[in-house]
């Protein structure tokens, strides 16, 4: 498995991550015997960077993740988020203050049976709650030894460059995708790459569209994100299909799966890129991680501009209000 640096300073990691999300019941049935073959699966292939949150699961996640890894712990680099909550009837909040920090830590730590976290992301900026402070609380913690690495999610420019005047950044999740190109345009990528932040594509694979398996957008159950999310309904969805089918067409001649295609369009944006395509089933994370073996030429990398140029997506990438949050400015 090829390895990739964390940040400038931070660790050498997996090409590839596993994002552990899937495996709490989002995307269909939980099955932790299933999930756990795939846990199991991914240390052998050399995968070495797991992603869970504290909201994954209402805290299952990470307690799954804590069991699947339980004498396993110092062959992997472990990353978990906080500062989304879910209060009644589903409602969403975010939480940046500096005591919800240190008090959402502590419950992460024992939920995954661990002494130190190694890259501790905020999942979401508080628009409430300066940057400086949220970061300033995560510095503290690290200075306990309770985490490694500091890490943000769906972070602006601005606060990005306003959190690392803090304290050091070493990756930001984001959305980044061939249909989700945000960060290439509103100075999230320049600004990490100005930074020498990792960016840490999350659905990389469109939420299982750009694999080409998801040929309906009926029958989601209950509490999918697809079931609302706009490029899954109505005249978007048959319109990305359209574009999907084509990126398929193009796999084949490839010799790839569409899913591979994908990822290997990630990478070949820069070594400062480290995606974690969720999974829990074994076949899927074998094929993801396998695009870590298929390095596109120029020429194919024409070929898919031309069939998926920046913004071919129909519809918004989420329906979630704080996605990427409003700029708390200083107080």
């Amino acid at each position: 498995m090829d390895q990739r640096q964390l940040g400038h300073t931070g660790p050498l990691t997996s090409a590839i991550g596993l994002g552990c999300w899937g495996m709490s019941g989002t995307y269909g049935e939980s099955d932790d015997t299933e999930a756990l073959r795939t846990v199991d699966r991914a240390l052998e292939l050399g995968i070495t960077f797991f992603d869970t949150a504290d909201v994954y699961g209402n805290g299952h996640n990470e307690e799954f993740v804590g069991r699947a890894l339980r004498g396993r712990r110092d062959r992997v680099l472990l990353a978990t988020k906080f500062g989304r909550t879910f209060g009644a009837a589903g409602a969403r909040g975010v939480n940046g203050r500096p005591e919800y920090v240190r008090e959402a830590c502590d419950a992460s730590l024992k939920r995954l049976e661990v002494e130190t976290i190694d890259l501790y992301y905020l999942h979401r900026v508080d628009p409430n709650v300066p940057i400086e402070e949220t970061v300033g609380a995560m510095a503290e913690l690290k200075a306990l030894g309770k985490i490694r690495y500091l890490g943000l999610s769906e972070a602006s420019a601005d606060n990005v460059r306003r959190g690392a005047a803090v304290h050091p950044i070493t990756a930001l999740q984001s959305e980044y995708s061939l249909f989700s190109r945000d960060v290439e345009d509103n100075g999230v990528l320049a600004a990490i790459r100005d930074l020498g932040i990792t960016l840490v594509p999350y659905s990389p694979l469109g939420r299982g569209m750009l694999t080409g398996t998801v040929r309906s957008n009926e029958g989601f159950r209950a509490g999918d994100p697809r079931s609302h999310n706009p490029r899954f309904e109505g005249d978007n969805f048959a319109k990305n299909m359209s574009v999907v089918d084509h990126l398929s067409a193009l796999a084949g001649e490839f010799g790839i799966t569409s899913a591979q295609l994908s990822l290997a369009w990630l990478y070949a944006q820069g070594d400062d890129i480290i995606p974690i395509p969720g999974t829990k089933r074994v076949k899927y994370l074998e094929e993801n991680a396998a695009a870590t073996n298929v390095h596109l030429t120029a020429g194919q990398l024409a070929r898919i501009a031309a069939v998926a140029p920046k913004g071919v997506a129909a519809g918004a990438r989420s329906q979630d209000p704080i996605t990427v949050p409003a700029t708390a400015g200083p107080r």
